[in-house]
């Protein structure tokens, strides 16, 4: 029953709203040592989880790159160089993304964008400016917002099934092969091609008719 003891000390921690990973680490070595195991085995569990999961860390690295990026003018640099872009309207270019990410997602390239990595400090600002140049300043910054934000997630979403490596298609081969039916991943991959043109060509659509909108707003005097 001493082994228990590690929950113990995450409840009295958490009620005590003492830091979360300073609980967690002092409630594994406690169960480790309650078990039987000595300070260093028990340390050397904690650096093999880390190692073993260190692909899923890599986002803590990320995300101060891009906070130093901003702090110093990224996403001014992203509308400028959108203005700049001759043609460029708020829809054909979140379908240009659109396409990107679907592709990638297809690739197995999930974690290449996303809305930390680039709808927040780049997509977004982008489309905030190409849409106030389209309509002369009279832009909707949280419809740009929205409408990037959306476009990543349909991108990934039927792109990533795509991608015979992925979870979803993988939890399909295990349950039909529960049920007695073999299909190869590449096989249920395929079928996803036709509904991720679909989604291109429905959400593809939604954008076009966004910049329609905003040409078509009405001026304020």
């Amino acid at each position: 029953m001493l082994v228990l003891a590690g929950i113990v000390v995450i409840a009295a921690g958490f009620m005590l709203r003492f830091n979360p990973l300073l609980v967690v680490i002092a409630s594994a070595l406690v169960t480790g040592l309650a078990a039987g195991l000595d300070p260093v085995t028990v340390i050397a569990a904690f650096g093999k989880a880390f190692n073993d999961s260190r692909y899923i860390t890599i986002i803590y690295i990320v995300l101060p790159v891009i906070g130093i990026l901003e702090r110093h003018g990224l996403q001014t640099r992203a509308r400028d160089l959108i203005g700049r872009v001759r043609g460029a309207t708020m829809g054909r270019l979140l379908l240009v993304y659109l396409g990107f990410r679907q592709i990638s997602a297809a690739l197995g390239l999930t974690s290449i964008a996303g809305p930390a990595q680039t709808v927040r400090p780049l997509i977004a600002p982008m489309a905030e400016a190409a849409a106030d140049t389209q309509s002369e300043g009279e832009g909707d910054p949280d419809q740009a917002k929205a409408l990037a934000a959306a476009t990543d997630n349909v991108g990934l979403f039927f792109g990533e099934d795509i991608f015979i490596a992925i979870g979803s298609i993988l939890l399909m081969k295990g349950v039909l092969e529960s049920d007695g039916i073999d299909l190869a991943p590449l096989d249920l991959s395929v079928w996803a091609i036709p509904t991720a043109i679909a989604a291109f060509v429905i959400h593809g659509t939604r954008l076009l008719f966004a910049d329609r909108r905003l040409k078509r707003r009405p001026r304020k005097p």
